[in-house]
């Protein structure tokens, strides 16, 4: 697709790919332009996809590898192999005594009625969980030296067993990292082919099984992470891409490849967080400051809050969970990353029907290989695009602009088979019932997501982008009674969008503990000092002269509480002063949060944070759209299943390209586009805003 790019013209061509479960995505900013893409995934070797993604948008824009002035990549690798178990044979390393802490984890049950309940299971097996003899206490000081010794005696096995990667976890290593240095250093020297990760340096925070899980989280995927990238990097080079090449973080900033080869672990949210970006630029051009942004794509749909163009943060989220929304259940990964609401629900996932004569939706997903039954590669069980396709939702000529052909009879023959035939149900019952079953987990989970961080979803607007969101957003808008819904021009590759808007910055945390009563500004100053090197040496490489930004941000907590909250802390030295000024920030967020204080309780700081980031402009706001052209005759007529009917309604087929602000499209209607269709139900008319978005108004609110 080649359309008016809202960001205007650019210095140089700006290149994004983000790989999903089942397409890779791809934009292209030049001159003016946005050039987009999507092409099916190749899990065997994702550089292939990415490379003929890369080819396709290249020569639609006319342009030559070396015109490329930046590569900015986002990728669900890290994600997938954590979920499916196919990162590295692994081997933890722990201070003697520990070994069995990241199994041990919380010492809880997350669900606490049930007698059978199923654990994570650790990614290291607990005959890889190997011993070392030395002890830190709290504030680092040796209480057992490194006994060098038993490091060298655990060598067989490491080669005995064939480990790929090892994790290094000492108790409060991240108060003094000299132990897991000198260990790594004693090991390299005799296994140097080997890939090392330690605690101190991936996650140097207090608590141990956080630490210890993300520590061999990152273990876990790096040699897979650390290959593909290096292949891809070389794939590109020999092809004349002799730019910079960024990847983006979980937190939604950018960060050099070797960063990312080190600590592939902060790239496992990379993808969403992109979409996060994207929404949160749209919500300050419309001057919109509570959103929901509502992401789907092959495999997964994703739902972030975003309030005055911020989204929500978070310092630790879970993978693999095995009970799907149960907090508790899944591997604590603590890294920066964009808090966000995330289900196995997207194009791809897979319907049936259970023992009890329920349609169920997900989490499996056909992907991109076999796929879909309407792709004709070989999938046979129905999913939601063969829902969609049967409910004439997808026009079959331009799916994902022409890339896949795709089969209706084939998805007909699929629902029928494994839905209709079994709950006596036409192909359109039969498709209106997992659509319906895929819109209700999400407005669900949307529900549930709202509560816990006290916010009302009525009262937000929706962004919706991906290549399945445009479909289904409309209903569920219905069922989350939202009044106004977004999509944004190339909706369908959101996410990559998403990168070309994200800055470049990093996030380095320290835990540090001390009492406000005790505060030191001497220790803090020398704290954040060194933080702040760190960060900036890692900007520096991808923006060495670009204008940058500091936060600074202390996690305190009255004193015997089990949890902090974050405090902004002034980006200066810090004087003894400071700290009743720490204090009197703390108590107003304390009480903003519980709505009370705790008198006469000393307050503590656990640990910093400080990111260095690319500044970023605040886009002009537009208004809202007013009608004031008419709308053109639509390119056709079809039957569409409307929901709120539950029977067809003939609709108009629009091409997105053809419509121009000011123009009003009536509910029901498809909008149509390369990567993407949006429905407009009987509940909503399109309006068409000054950047070209598609802004979905409800009737009775309009």
């Amino acid at each position: 697709m080649t359309a008016s790019s809202p960001a205007g013209s650019s210095a140089g061509a700006r290149l994004a790919v983000d790989i999903g479960g089942t397409f890779t995505d791809v934009a292209l900013e030049v001159g003016g332009r946005l050039v987009t893409t999507k092409v099916l995934t190749t899990p065997a070797a994702p550089e292939e996809g990415v490379l003929t993604g890369i080819a396709k948008v290249i020569e639609q824009a006319g342009i030559a590898p070396s015109d490329v002035s930046i590569i900015i990549h986002g990728t669900t690798l890290a994600t997938n192999a954590l979920i499916e178990r196919k990162g590295a044979k692994t081997a933890l390393l722990t201070t003697e005594g520990f070994r069995d802490s990241v199994e041990m984890a919380y010492e809880n049950r997350f669900e606490q009625y049930d007698i059978n309940i199923d654990r994570p299971k650790p990614l290291v097996p607990r005959h890889l969980r190997l011993p070392v003899r030395e002890r830190l206490n709290v504030k680092g000081e040796a209480l057992i030296p490194l006994d060098e010794q038993s490091v060298r005696d655990l060598i067989p096995v490491l080669k005995r067993e064939g480990v790929e990667s090892i994790a290094i976890g000492f108790i409060h290593a991240y108060a003094n990292p000299a132990h897991e240095q000198r260990t790594a250093e004693i090991l390299r020297e005799a296994l140097p082919d080997l890939s090392y990760t330690l605690s101190s340096e991936v996650c140097p925070e207090v608590r141990e099984y956080e630490r210890q899980s993300t520590t061999c989280a990152n273990a876990y995927v790096q040699p897979l992470m650390a290959s593909y990238l290096a292949r891809l990097k070389a794939q590109l080079h020999d092809l004349g891409y002799g730019c910079p090449f960024f990847m983006i973080t979980s937190g939604g900033g950018l960060t050099a490849l070797d960063t990312a080869m080190k600590f592939p672990i902060r790239l496992v949210e990379s993808g969403p967080a992109g979409g996060a970006i994207l929404a949160s630029r749209i919500a300050a051009e419309c001057g919109l400051d509570e959103v929901v942004s509502y992401d789907m794509g092959g495999t997964t749909a994703k739902l972030c809050l975003i309030d005055k163009a911020q989204p929500l943060a978070s310092r630790t989220f879970e993978v693999d969970r095995v009970y799907r929304f149960m907090k508790g259940s899944g591997l604590p990964i603590r890294i920066p990353v964009i808090e966000m609401v995330e289900i196995g629900a997207g194009g791809g996932s897979i319907a049936h029907v259970d023992t009890m004569k329920r349609i169920t939706v997900g989490p499996e997903s056909a992907g991109s290989v076999p796929g879909p039954a309407c792709y004709g590669r070989g999938g046979t069980q129905p999913t939601v695009t063969d829902a969609d396709v049967v409910m004439g939702r997808i026009d079959p000529d331009v799916f994902a602009g022409g890339s896949v052909s795709l089969s209706p009879e084939k998805s007909k023959a699929a629902m029928a088979t494994e839905i209709g035939a079994k709950l006596n149900l036409s192909d359109a019952l039969a498709a209106f019932g997992i659509a319906e079953v895929v819109d209700e987990n999400m407005a669900n989970a949307a529900r549930v997501h709202a509560i816990e961080w006290g916010k009302d979803i009525a009262k937000r607007a929706m962004i919706a982008f991906g290549g399945a969101a445009p479909l289904h957003a409309a209903r569920l808008a219905e069922k989350l009674e939202i009044d106004r819904v977004i999509i944004p021009t190339g909706a369908g590759v959101g996410s990559a969008l998403g990168f070309l808007k994200a800055p470049v910055a990093y996030e380095v945390v320290r835990s540090r503990h001390m009492k406000l009563s005790q505060f030191d500004a001497s220790i803090a100053n020398a704290t954040l000092k060194e933080m702040q090197e760190e960060a900036l040496a890692i900007v520096r490489e991808g923006a060495p002269k670009a204008e940058l930004v500091e936060i600074r941000q202390a996690y305190m907590r009255y004193v015997g509480q089990g949890h902090e909250i974050a405090v902004d802390v002034p980006v200066r030295d810090l004087t003894q002063a400071d700290a009743q000024h720490m204090a009197d920030v703390f108590a107003k967020a304390y009480a903003a949060l519980y709505g009370r204080t705790i008198p006469n309780l000393d307050i503590e700081i656990l640990s910093w944070t400080l990111t260095v980031s690319t500044k970023v402009e605040k886009p002009a706001t537009v208004p809202m759209p007013v009608e004031s052209l008419p709308a053109p005759e639509p390119k056709s007529r079809k039957p569409i299943f409307d929901p709120v009917k539950t029977d067809h309604v003939e609709a108009g087929i629009y091409w997105r390209p053809d419509l121009k602000p000011g123009m009003r499209i009536p509910g029901p209607a498809l909008i149509a586009e390369e990567q993407t269709t949006t429905v407009v139900s009987s509940s909503f008319d399109a309006l068409i805003n000054e950047l070209e978005y598609i802004v979905l108004v409800r009737k009775t609110a309009a």
